[in-house]
């Protein structure tokens, strides 16, 4: 099978390159860094990539063979958003910020992946919402390789669940009271020993 294991670093104009193929994906599979897959021609590639390697439409990849192929943003669900003003779409990309999903910032506008809670959401805040069909890319995130490589383990929810993890704290501790009054409760019960209890003390 052909393999992928790394994209050329050289701006796209700094040399002739001949482009001998097409990899067409979504966003969701450009953050994977291993990934089975096929060429536009129907050519079967296994992505083998660094961890951490986001692949933006227009990149371009080294197969194994030599061959130099083209990354293609394929074209998903997105809710394209627009606001009458820059303070609503500011607030609009706040809200949105704050639960963690991938935003793309253009010119005047905001694009999200297809989310019909998310979408009501921002009509509440007064912005306007038209479902499309277009090329989707978010911004990178800001801390660096955790998001991307849950991605690459568990999909969307996972970096929205590890996020939460990092940062948020709750998860973590709630974890930790449930397992250490499990703790207690069983060890207490199992031995009753007063050397164990004046142990925990």
């Amino acid at each position: 099978m052909l393999e992928i294991k790394s994209k050329l670093k050289i701006p796209r104009g700094a040399y002739r390159l001949e482009v001998k193929g097409q990899l067409r994906l979504p966003f969701d599979a450009r953050q994977k860094s291993r990934l089975r897959t096929t060429l536009a021609s129907g050519e079967e590639v296994a992505l083998m990539l660094p961890r951490g390697d986001i692949l933006r439409g227009g990149d371009l990849v080294v197969a194994s063979d030599g061959r130099v192929i083209e990354v293609v943003a394929e074209a998903e669900n997105v809710v394209h958003i627009t606001c009458r003003s820059a303070q609503e779409l500011t607030r609009a990309a706040y809200h949105l910020g704050n639960r963690h999903v991938p935003v793309q910032v253009g010119d005047g506008f905001l694009r999200i992946a297809a989310d019909h809670v998310l979408e009501e959401m921002i009509k509440g805040l007064g912005a306007s919402v038209a479902p499309m069909e277009a090329a989707f890319e978010p911004e990178a995130g800001a801390y660096g390789g955790a998001h991307r490589h849950a991605d690459d383990e568990h999909g969307h929810a996972g970096r929205i669940h590890q996020y939460g993890e990092a940062h948020g704290h709750k998860h973590d501790h709630a974890h930790g009271h449930d397992h250490d009054h499990d703790h207690d409760h069983d060890h207490d019960h199992d031995h009753g020993h007063g050397h164990h209890h004046g142990h925990k003390h």
